[in-house]
């Protein structure tokens, strides 16, 4: 089968959703399969590695987002996939379906939507509070669902979003983790609690609760410090907020190994944003042995599935410091066990497997159980 990954918000500084691109990506072509991924860019390119073809399409940047660009060039793009004839479309986001839908129905090729974002969580920071912002949301759920053959959704907060409609085109399969490059390392005590955040510096991941909550935790005298890993528009902003606060700015880390390392050797991961989807950061946390503190709104939270993984939160500064403040409660040794125990659950495999099963599905083939 040769799958077409096409994803606009892809660059080297984006998270969670290259890494599952990435990630499944290889785990198709280890499955026999040949992958493509078409993604926007600074230019036009076609190459080919090992881990499959590349097409990168020049893109323009959306204004404020970062470094974000998205497909504009369509004719370019369907003239691509004329010339690749996939046997199914994997749209990593929601922008690309209205004109992906036309190309896919006259060419009978299947196109299947892996929802990162729900729209109404995501835009809630970025619309006025008079805008019917759920109204908005329902409607363009509605068309997403009529053009496209499949849906998959990650989460119980991501599918909640289509549940209004007709269930026969949805699919739950959580995402992954990599358990060999995440994993515990050794504690070595110290009287600083060492917290670390990893998210995008973007207003709907709310990264100004970590440090509110690491001034609330310095104001009750617990002496924690904090490390914020990721790069976005709301970085220098963070910086004059954390004046004066024992907070350092990492930076966006492409190096796996080394975020990693830095995470493992936290005490506390703090995971703010209420509108995540899956929580693919928050796992990687577990993987490493380190507990994490999340909002009661999102998906992460669906993630604390044994007692001591973490903790479930109002989500505000205070509630953000009362769940790291009852985790230093509970043994080191247990904190850890239960977290690694739950990201042993969310292997790549079954990720890849349970997207493979809805290709097979769309394609009407049938995927051998690997």
């Amino acid at each position: 089968m040769k799958i077409v990954q096409l994803a606009n918000f892809y660059t080297p500084v984006s998270g969670g959703l290259r890494t599952c691109v990435e990630q499944t990506g290889r785990g198709y072509i280890a499955a026999g399969h040949e992958r493509v991924t078409l993604v926007p860019g600074t230019e036009d390119r076609d190459i080919t590695l090992p881990d499959g073809r590349h097409l990168t399409v020049r893109s323009p940047l959306i204004p404020g987002s970062g470094g974000y660009r998205v497909l504009t060039a369509r004719t370019r793009v369907c003239r691509l996939l004329d010339l690749v004839e996939p046997d199914v479309i994997e749209a990593n986001d929601k922008l690309s379906i209205g004109w992906l839908s036309p190309w896919a129905r006259r060419n009978g090729v299947p196109l299947v939507l892996v929802s990162h974002e729900r729209i109404n969580a995501i835009l809630r920071t970025r619309v006025p509070r008079w805008f019917p912002l759920d109204a908005a949301a329902t409607a363009a759920n509605r068309r997403l669902h009529r053009l496209v053959d499949h849906i998959v959704l990650t989460s119980a907060f991501s599918a909640a979003e289509f549940a209004a409609f007709e269930p026969v085109k949805t699919h739950r399969v959580p995402l992954g983790v990599d358990l060999v490059t995440f994993r515990p390392a050794p504690r070595t005590g110290g009287e600083q609690i060492r917290l670390v955040t990893v998210t995008r510096l973007s207003a709907e991941k709310h990264p100004d609760l970590s440090v509110e909550a690491l001034r609330e935790l310095r104001r009750r005298g617990i002496p924690a410090t904090l490390d914020v890993i990721g790069t976005g528009p709301m970085l220098r902003r963070l910086q004059r907020d954390a004046e004066g606060l024992p907070v350092r700015f990492l930076g966006h880390v492409a190096d796996r190994q080394r975020l990693a390392d830095l995470v493992a050797g936290a005490d506390v991961s703090l995971s703010p944003s209420p509108a995540e989807t899956f929580g693919l950061a928050t796992l990687e946390s577990m993987a490493c042995g380190v507990p994490v503190v999340v909002p009661a709104k999102g998906a992460a939270g669906e993630l604390l599935l044994r007692p001591e993984s973490g903790r479930v939160t109002d989500g505000t500064p205070q509630g953000l410091a009362d769940g790291v403040e009852s985790l230093l409660g509970v043994p080191a040794e247990l904190r850890q066990s239960d977290a690694r125990a739950v990201a042993e659950q969310f292997p790549w495999s079954a990720t890849v497997n349970g997207l493979l099963d809805v290709f097979a599905a769309a394609t009407g083939r049938h995927q051998p159980v690997s």
